[in-house]
């Protein structure tokens, strides 16, 4: 049964086992909403219900394959980085392409910061432009989101033959970014949320993701069920709840120093607010930290580490309007 909702699907837990029970559990995981494309040595994560859209393009990097070597393995880094050249980089983005069937489509990354803007492209651009979503009903675009923690979730109107890629960190995810891009796509395409289809890839769980208590609280300002997405700070054997963000007199427990906040949780909760219907809603349970034979994790590896990429585009020629560009 999903963390989030009855309904919502999730894949399965995973920890660092042999490779049989591995596979195993990746046989489970395809089984609960999710595949696996193995290609060129590289592995892709893809969402089953994307995947079944004939005219749509899409797919969540892993770490192994690629040419940049980090820490004496091969992987495949998409993100540039001081310890990378660039010309590693430029050739892993071709070769993930090429797994994905997208030669044909132009990349399309964002300057992150870690902020609510929504872009709205409808042709390549020179250079990348600040922002932490973007959105297109325009064929042979294919736009990305890098993270290395961070939760990637992609969407799709089906209906409207529209996307979306958006970057969701926690000042993302305080600040509603996926809701925005969802009222961009409204907008721009007249998407209905009822008919989007939403696909969360792998980033750091609930299990690793250690924020401060003033993190907690803007949470608490902004959203009614925010305790929802914490969980309690262990002391010892005896949990420690967030009863500090109801302070009251002498005797009250010290507030913890940090909490674990569960980010795909919140904008699992925040897609559901928006309209999305539960069953359109598929979320990976691959937490970066555990997974760094298979993932990179900025929280756990530092500054050198890769990047990932998720990736979503139509393929051929859209009927849609054109949008405006915002």
């Amino acid at each position: 049964m999903s963390d989030y909702t009855g309904s919502v699907v999730t894949a399965t837990k995973t920890l660092k086992v042999k490779r049989s029970v591995r596979k195993q559990r990746d046989l489970a995981r395809a089984a609960d909403g999710w595949t696996e494309c193995m290609a060129r040595g590289l592995r892709i994560l893809q969402a089953s219900t994307l995947a079944k859209i004939p005219w749509l393009v899409h797919g969540f990097s892993t770490r192994p394959g690629g040419v940049s070597e980090l820490q004496g393995e091969k992987v495949l880094n998409l993100g540039f980085a001081e310890w990378d050249s660039k010309e590693n980089v430029l050739e892993n983005r071709r070769r993930f392409q090429s797994a994905l069937g997208a030669d044909g489509l132009t990349l399309v990354t964002l300057r992150q910061i870690h902020s609510d803007v929504v872009r709205l492209l409808h042709a390549p651009l020179a250079e990348p432009c600040r922002g932490d979503a973007s959105a297109t009903n325009r064929a042979s675009l294919l736009l990305a989101v890098q993270t290395a923690d961070c939760v990637p979730i992609l969407l799709v109107d089906p209906k409207k033959r529209a996307v979306a890629a958006v970057h969701a960190g926690w000042r993302g995810t305080l600040q509603r970014i996926v809701t925005k891009t969802i009222g961009t796509m409204h907008m721009q395409f007249g998407t209905k949320p009822a008919d989007l289809l939403a696909a969360i890839g792998p980033s750091i769980g609930g299990c690793c993701y250690e924020v401060g208590t003033e993190v907690a609280v803007e949470f608490k300002s902004q959203f009614p069920n925010a305790s929802d997405w914490f969980d309690e700070l262990r002391t010892g054997d005896e949990p420690n709840p967030l009863q500090w963000l109801n302070m009251s007199p002498p005797g009250h427990q010290p507030p913890p120093k940090k909490v674990l906040l569960d980010l795909r949780k919140a904008n699992c909760a925040q897609l559901l607010v928006a309209g999305l219907r539960p069953q359109n809603i598929i979320v990976s349970d691959l937490c970066t930290a555990c997974r760094r034979d298979l993932l990179f994790s900025y929280r756990k590896e530092g500054a050198k580490t890769g990047r990932l990429m998720s990736v979503i585009g139509i393929k051929g020629s859209s009927l849609s309007s054109s949008p405006n560009e915002s």
